[in-house]
């Protein structure tokens, strides 16, 4: 992929950034006017004021939590991981939960999560009668020991 086209939304809303070099994602901020708070176990759905455009359906923006805020504070995608495919233009929001007993205040402009853009595979579908076998077979959780 060359480009990621990102189209502001609002004026305040802030560009995604690799925070290094080496980073893998790029951080999204919350695009909000003032700060939201994330009651205990419940879910806020927080805007980060920005549409992207992916150059086609061969790739994917994936929405994955920031790990120090979720380690550290227990805020996290609600949906664990989320899914930007390419033929959406909306404005990405990112569903946050918080996972603690206590309340927790997202700030304006607080990197609040990372997308990550992956390449997809998208195979055609044969339905078979049978499956080729495995040594695990259809051995289920735990079964490969632990």
């Amino acid at each position: 992929m060359s480009v990621l086209k990102i189209k502001k939304l609002r004026d305040n809303a802030k560009i995604p950034l690799r925070a290094t070099e080496g980073s893998a994602g790029m951080d999204l901020y919350a695009c909000i006017d003032e700060a939201v708070t994330v009651p205990p176990h419940e879910i806020r759905l927080i805007p980060t004021g920005i549409a992207v455009e992916l150059e086609s359906a061969g790739y994917v923006a994936y929405i994955f939590a920031r790990s120090g805020l979720a380690i550290k504070r227990g805020i996290a995608p609600a949906n664990c991981v989320g899914v930007i495919d390419s033929d959406y233009r909306g404005e990405v929001c990112v569903g946050l939960i918080n996972q603690t007993g206590s309340e927790y205040t997202i700030q304006p402009d607080e990197r609040i999560a990372q997308m990550v853009i992956s390449p997809v595979i998208l195979p055609d579908i044969e339905v078979v009668e049978e499956l080729g076998g495995t040594q695990r077979d259809a051995g289920g959780f735990g079964s490969t020991g632990r």
